[in-house]
């Protein structure tokens, strides 16, 4: 598939879902490029979930596409490793693994916000866990069969970079763990209302 870009104007190819519902998106963006990796993987058990279109995600304004050497420009190489290359912070060791205050964590990369405070809970799995997204639309799924086992990959849908994966051992009301890397969080505390 060729990309098309003229000057500021993209060009959106329709694409339609596993579940047969026409979605449309950037060719070339990251969740694209997920969305067609994807697509193809045979041995998948959830069908990836992507940017649908139609909804109206306020804190994804556009998408963020930027080189590799961008990103290395912009990021610290620990940030780079986990968000570009998929590393992994070492268990409980992480910046926001204990925090419990108010407020919104945000992508590192790119901005885009991800989850709310009140969603997180301690899974004693030595990562910031989350129960739900901030909206559906802020994250792709993406089946992950790396280093031998059968995952579920998180990225941010607005930037495409690594998050962390899911797993369906969270707590009510969705049952679903997000185990994500505080390497690829931004905390903003809530505004203390007087």
């Amino acid at each position: 598939m060729k990309q098309f870009i003229l000057g500021v104007v993209v060009l959106l190819v329709p694409l339609t879902s596993c579940s047969g519902q026409q979605r449309t998106m950037a060719p070339g963006s990251p969740v694209h490029k997920l969305n067609m990796a994807t697509s193809q993987a045979a041995d998948s058990t959830r069908s990836p979930r992507v940017l649908d279109s139609t909804q109206t995600t306020s804190n994804l304004k556009a998408m963020v596409m930027k080189t590799e050497e961008e990103w290395k420009k912009i990021l610290t190489p620990q940030e780079y490793r986990v968000l570009r290359q998929k590393a992994t912070d070492r268990p409980f060791t992480g910046e926001y693994v204990n925090t419990t205050a108010d407020g919104i964590y945000s992508c590192r990369a790119c901005g885009a916000e991800l989850y709310k405070s009140d969603t997180k809970f301690d899974s004693h799995c030595g990562w910031p866990s989350f129960y739900a997204a901030i909206d559906s639309g802020v994250i792709v799924e993406t089946p992950d069969n790396s280093f031998g086992m059968k995952r579920t990959e998180l990225t941010c849908a607005r930037c495409g970079s690594h998050l962390g994966h899911i797993f369906d051992d969270g707590p009510e009301p969705t049952g679903m763990r997000h185990c994500i890397n505080s390497t690829s969080l931004r905390f903003s505390p809530a505004e203390k209302k007087d």
